[in-house]
């Protein structure tokens, strides 16, 4: 570390405060002058790694030169250049800078990028397998990119990724069920049976189960969202959290294809109409929020989900439903239902057809011996093709297995 006096930054102990402090200089573009800054901290490892971030941000050659270039310090500033140019959401953010938190308590954590070989890279993702394959991926994601930053930056003259291989996770991956139709027939009849006032979230369970929203985007509707003329629900904002993981109101759904514009259900019709009302009534609610909280200002998901789940293990004794498992319960009935895949892509705000296919592929191939049928009947009806029954009557191997049967 710098000693005091440098150019470079410094920590140093303050006798008088019993605080360690970050000193380090600079440039105010509205003077035209070098400032001194200090930050204060509890401990020396805490100043340290402060200064760190700092001078690298800052990009300091001399500080760079004596101190090297700390391995996540590249990671946290690229994440910080992502964020500032609205590449990602502070949602986003937050995810992947908890992500870099986890590996800079490794031993790779505390190393300078120019240190680190393959080997190493290769020992931590192996050490993690137990966790799931979507954590695996964001770990190796985010040492492909850094290691590409640091070869485009001139930081390290070969790219130890190249040898590299992504573990897979000893964990099963976990799938989504839908509710079964006998099921959903039941959780529908209770809530039906239920007053707003014995179930408050009963609402958001009818318009996930039966429209296909997310409960993020159900739980940023407002009165404004709903179209009573035409029994319309413009979809086109979600409820998501800031870099502080505080619920903050998006400006616009996950993604662009997530904003749509669907019909009510005539049945869902009068539920909603209550809530609309309930929303008008509803003090501190200038938004309008069709569920708003008596005490904050936005529902948080967890608070529906941990419902969701108290309601279905008490009564129906159902343990592996979630309020996304809701929303997929939708798009297996619109598949059961035979509706076009593209359709189902619409309604449900996939990005890709592709999405709905890789989701719903379980129960597309349920159902797809009933389409081979339909186009074999084609064929017949349209005298495409003929059974020959005396081909099959002289096939001994035919008759063997009419006998066995």
């Amino acid at each position: 570390m710098a000693t005091k006096g440098s150019s470079e930054g410094y920590v140093f102990f303050n006798k008088q405060r019993k605080r360690w402090n970050a000193q380090y200089s600079e440039y105010d573009s509205k003077t035209g002058k070098i400032k001194k800054k200090t930050k204060s901290f509890k401990t020396e490892e805490e100043a340290k790694k402060y200064l760190r971030t700092i001078m690298y941000q800052k990009e300091n050659p001399l500080y760079i030169e004596h101190n090297g270039i700390p391995f996540c310090e590249v990671m946290k500033s690229h994440l910080k250049l992502k964020l500032d140019t609205n590449q990602i959401s502070p949602t986003q953010f937050a995810r992947v800078s908890r992500t870099i938190e986890e590996i800079e308590k490794t031993p790779l954590g505390s190393k300078n990028i120019d240190e680190i070989a393959s080997s190493e890279i290769q020992e931590h993702l192996n050490s993690i397998i137990h966790l799931s394959n979507s954590t695996i991926k964001k770990v190796y994601q985010q040492f492909t990119q850094t290691f590409k930053i640091a070869m485009n930056k001139g930081y390290i003259m070969q790219n130890p990724m190249v040898n590299v291989i992504r573990p897979i996770s000893q964990k099963m991956n976990k799938k989504v069920r839908a509710l079964t139709v006998d099921e959903q027939q039941e959780f529908t009849d209770y809530l039906l049976n239920k007053g707003i006032d014995e179930c408050k979230y009963r609402n958001v369970f009818l318009i996930q189960m039966y429209m296909g929203l997310r409960v993020s985007e159900a739980l940023a509707l407002t009165t404004h969202d709903i179209d009573l003329k035409h029994k319309r629900m413009n979809v086109h904002r979600t409820l998501t959290t800031d870099e502080n993981n505080a619920v903050i109101m998006g400006n616009t759904t996950k993604t662009y294809a997530g904003i749509r514009t669907l019909p009510i259900p005539d049945f869902l019709y009068p539920y909603i109409l209550e809530q609309m009302q309930i929303a008008d009534e509803q003090i501190n609610n200038e938004e309008k929020l069709l569920f708003k909280p008596l005490n904050s200002k936005y529902t948080k998901r967890t608070n529906v989900n941990s419902e969701l789940k108290r309601i279905l293990q008490k009564y129906f004794n159902i343990t592996d439903i979630s309020t996304h498992s809701l929303r997929h319960t939708y798009g297996t009935r619109c598949v059961e239902s035979g509706m076009a895949p593209v359709v189902i892509q619409k309604l449900m705000g996939h990005s890709d057809i592709s999405v709905t296919l890789n989701t719903y592929t379980t129960v597309f191939d349920k159902f797809k011996e009933n389409e081979i049928d339909k186009v074999n009947k084609y064929y017949m009806n349209e005298n495409l093709i003929e059974t020959n029954n005396n081909c099959l009557t002289d096939n001994k191997f035919y008759n063997t297995l009419q006998l066995e049967k």
